[in-house]
């Protein structure tokens, strides 16, 4: 195959990359989810038992999403302030804040999906080409010789179909790897995002309770 041209070298080499940029992105991926995974349970056992939020993301992993929504929750709730930021109600302010960290997250779950997508979509097409381009060079070969004996042309011919083959190779595991991480995807982020609405209720409440516990206070004094 490797004698067949530049072109069909370089279509070769192209469907490798993405072949094994694909594998990279799925095995990581897999990875990653199943530490998100590991981490929600670990939030279930822990965090939810401490005495405050503050209390309760200390016990969290570092690095974990569910830290991260938890310790930004707690910062827009301590810097509620400002005369910009006066204006927008606390519960919005603390809300806002909280969906960005829950998009953060999103975003680097779903990084490398669309490099999934791209390959199962493109690497037929790509193994195709290759395929065309091997035809016809086999042909032009044959013309250029004049001898159309079966063996001079199965062989160029056979090669160049393993182009197709190997796309379809390429493009099948990126396409069930992409469907697959996708709903998996779906389920980190229910826990997520289930995890995000538990720790906004926390924090709306106790801010409210510490506002009204001013308040009284004041009106006492």
């Amino acid at each position: 195959m490797w004698e067949a041209g530049f072109v069909a070298r370089a279509t070769l080499i192209i469907l490798s990359i993405m072949s094994i940029g694909s594998w990279y992105i799925i095995v990581t991926k897999i990875i990653d989810q199943q530490k998100i995974f590991k981490q929600q349970k670990e939030t279930a056992a822990k965090f939810w038992k401490a005495s405050s939020i503050a209390a309760g993301t200390a016990t969290l992993t570092e690095g974990s999403p569910f830290r991260f929504i938890a310790e930004s929750g707690t910062k827009a709730t301590a810097h509620h302030d400002g005369a910009l930021l006066e204006q927008i109600d606390l519960s919005t302010w603390v809300t806002m804040s909280i969906q960005r960290a829950v998009d953060k997250v999103q975003s680097r779950l779903s990084d490398g999906l669309s490099f999934l997508a791209t390959v199962g979509s493109t690497a037929p097409f790509i193994g195709l080409f290759g395929t065309v381009w091997g035809i016809y060079g086999a042909l032009t070969n044959i013309g250029m010789t004049g001898n159309a004996s079966i063996d001079k042309v199965a062989g160029p011919v056979g090669e160049a179909l393993i182009m197709t083959a190997f796309g379809l190779l390429v493009a099948v595991p990126a396409v069930l790897g992409y469907n697959w991480l996708l709903r998996r995807n779906k389920t980190a982020m229910e826990d997520v995002r289930s995890f995000s609405a538990d720790v906004h209720s926390v924090l709306i409440s106790g801010a409210m309770s510490t506002s009204n516990a001013a308040a009284s206070s004041k009106k006492v004094g």
